[in-house]
């Protein structure tokens, strides 16, 4: 079995390295073993060098292939041949191995290599103390390269890392503009926990002025408080759940008391298209969807279900009933597209029988 020890080199400068990895490298050195490196643009490598580290990088890949796919692909077709050709490789990454690196997450799966990982101290230590902010609320980690705004939580703090030019950092500005207000505080951290760390505060429309090459940047998004995120569908069912709790209307209501109010919602919704008011059919739209959480409150209470079996029902329809957006399927008119729609609804309807 191919053997692969994977080591993090931390995310700033020597001092931060953990004493277990700093003497795996120095045995390396002793033994003038070949480190492979995901890359040689991190703070510790010139110091290494000049301790007599033997290393090859993978930075070549990286500047000739045109998707980070492609080029997690090709560093983990290396490092298995290197693995055949030798007895053990040490593969080095920045910070922890285990955060953020998608080709770590590959040779972990395959079973054809014994992986060992040996540590390491990741950046997220180092951004906590530079930007001073307590995340025992929760906090998510995302890359710049590839996060949907959809998935973000706006009342926990973020940090978008790989932030590494002014091209992604428009791209991820552009992104955040649609859930954050465009003049709020967010900061970009350059080289956390290394001697040049840099800790800039700025409002978000601003954060895409960078010039040059940036591999040690990371945006922090601060949460917001829970009024403030009113683009939020979590700020929706928060307010939902307080009412239901304190509303002694609406602990009177039944879904038949409330039909009427749907109704006239939905007329309103109708008048609004016809009239084409685009700013009263986006209010309209929402009552129609705050009636929807009246109705789910009101089966919560009664314990027959609640919204999160609306959406459970919901989401396992669209996806079954569009094969042809999720699994290929193919269908070249409106004419096949229903042909496929009724298919699918009359298996519904064997299965439900």
């Amino acid at each position: 079995m191919l053997k692969i020890d994977i080591i993090g080199l931390g995310g700033g400068d020597l001092e931060q390295m953990t004493v277990g990895v700093y003497k795996v490298i120095q045995k390396a050195i002793d033994d003038k073993q070949i480190v492979y490196l995901r890359t040689k643009e991190h703070p510790v490598i010139n110091t290494l060098e000049q301790q007599g580290l033997l290393y090859e990088s993978f930075d070549d890949i990286y500047e000739h292939t045109d998707t980070f796919e492609e080029t997690y692909e090709k560093i983990v077709m290396t490092l298995k041949q290197l693995a055949k050709e030798n007895e053990h490789i040490l593969y080095a990454v920045p910070g922890h191995p285990m955060v953020a690196e998608k080709v770590v997450q590959t040779l972990l799966q395959d079973k054809e290599i014994e992986v060992t990982i040996l540590g390491g101290k990741s950046f997220i230590d180092d951004l906590l103390q530079a930007v001073q902010v307590d995340m025992i609320d929760g906090f998510q980690l995302v890359d710049a390269l590839g996060f949907k705004v959809d998935d973000l939580v706006l009342t926990q703090s973020i940090m978008i890392m790989q932030v590494f030019n002014e091209y992604v950092a428009s791209d991820v500005k552009l992104a955040l503009m649609e859930r954050y207000p465009d003049d709020y505080q967010v900061a970009l951290v350059h080289g956390a926990g290394t001697s040049t760390e840099k800790v800039e505060w700025l409002p978000l429309y601003e954060i895409d002025r960078l010039k040059g090459v940036y591999n040690l940047t990371t945006l922090f998004v601060p949460a917001l408080e829970r009024d403030a995120a009113t683009k939020s569908f979590q700020t929706l069912q928060a307010y939902m759940d307080d009412i239901a709790k304190h509303d002694i209307w609406l602990k009177e209501q039944t879904h038949e008391t409330l039909l009427p109010y749907l109704q006239e919602e939905v007329n309103e919704v109708i008048m609004a298209v016809e009239q084409d008011d685009i700013d009263n059919l986006i209010e309209e739209l929402g009552d129609v969807l705050w009636q929807v959480l009246f109705q789910t409150s009101v089966a919560e209470y009664d314990g027959f279900f609640n919204l999160e079996d609306v959406l459970d029902t919901l989401n396992r329809k669209i996806r079954r009933r569009h094969p042809h957006v999720f699994d290929g399927v193919k269908v070249e008119s409106v004419e096949e597209l229903d042909a496929l729609w009724q298919k699918i609804k009359q298996k519904e309807k064997d299965e439900n029988k």
